[in-house]
């Protein structure tokens, strides 16, 4: 048996792809309204965290940040047994998951680090990579029946912390990107060029890539309101990557000015539009 709780994009995608593995699921969401359409492909719909958790012998966590997760789990203590294990897929900082680590033996459970890479089109086809580590070796074989119903590669790494750290440096590549992709646009606009000739020209070249032609159309098009990757998380996630970054004694210039960027449409109402969205943000020069 297998819990979910939290049924966003994400956490919904994944309760599906267990569902179809032939896998018991038992679901919670803190908007009953966002996990009740789960009760079609077999699921059963629970009010409570701990009533979700009761008899699972995985509990996936699909939730916002650290402090969500946190709040949540403890909650669900009663719910939770000494076989259970944990399977936490939220991007948190690497000290976060520790932190969390230390949580599950609060609770007598084992844990399974486990952020994703990948964003809605993948998690719907269950394709995600998923980034693990845990201290009980024994919780992999555990997992493993969940973890390829949701994704097609699991990369197992030595100790807690580790797959956080892998994922922000993943991250920070992305939403480079992203930013990269935006400002070329913006660019060639402002210099009388055609922006989709710059999707043109990548096309073919070494420095193609699907998420240029994914993303680049979208920003032309305005095609941003359905997110594969919410704004607001990646906003979230980019404030994990700088502040992870200071503490290790690192200035990331690229990655401060896309925080910037990304709390700027935020701010401007855009946190629920695709991180592409990001191209609707001014880059008018102010001197």
């Amino acid at each position: 048996m297998v819990a979910v709780l939290g049924t966003g994009t994400m956490g919904d995608a994944m309760a599906r792809n267990i569902a179809a593995a032939g896998l018991g699921l038992r679901a919670w969401n803190r908007n009953r309204a966002a996990v009740e359409p789960l009760a079609a492909v077999g699921a059963a719909v629970c009010d409570t965290q701990a009533e979700a958790c009761r008899g699972a012998d995985v509990v996936v966590t699909a939730l916002a940040n650290e402090k969500v997760v946190a709040d949540v789990m403890d909650q669900a203590h009663e719910g939770l047994g000494g076989h259970t294990v944990w399977v936490q897929t939220c991007t948190v900082s690497p000290d976060g998951s520790r932190r969390l680590a230390e949580q599950a033996t609060r609770l007598n459970v084992a844990y399974v680090e486990a952020p994703l890479l990948g964003t809605k089109e993948p998690a719907v086809a269950g394709t995600l990579t998923i980034l693990a580590a845990s201290p009980q070796q024994e919780a992999r074989q555990e997992v493993r029946p969940v973890l390829e119903a949701v994704g097609t590669r699991t990369v197992w790494l030595d100790e807690v912390g580790r797959p956080s750290s892998l994922k922000l440096a993943y991250n920070a590549w992305v939403l480079a990107t992203v930013e990269g992709i935006a400002e070329s646009l913006t660019l060639a606009d402002a210099l009388g060029v055609d922006p989709r000739l710059v999707i043109d020209v990548l096309d073919g070249s070494g420095l193609n890539s699907s998420y240029v032609q994914s993303k680049g159309p979208k920003m032309i098009d305005d095609d941003l309101d359905t997110p594969s990757f919410p704004l607001e998380a990646a906003a979230k996630d980019a404030g994990l990557i700088t502040d992870t970054a200071r503490a290790a004694g690192l200035h990331l210039g690229i990655a401060e000015v896309v925080r910037e960027r990304l709390r700027r449409a935020a701010d401007d109402g855009l946190g629920r539009a695709d991180v592409a969205a990001t191209y609707r943000v001014s880059r008018l020069a102010t001197s």
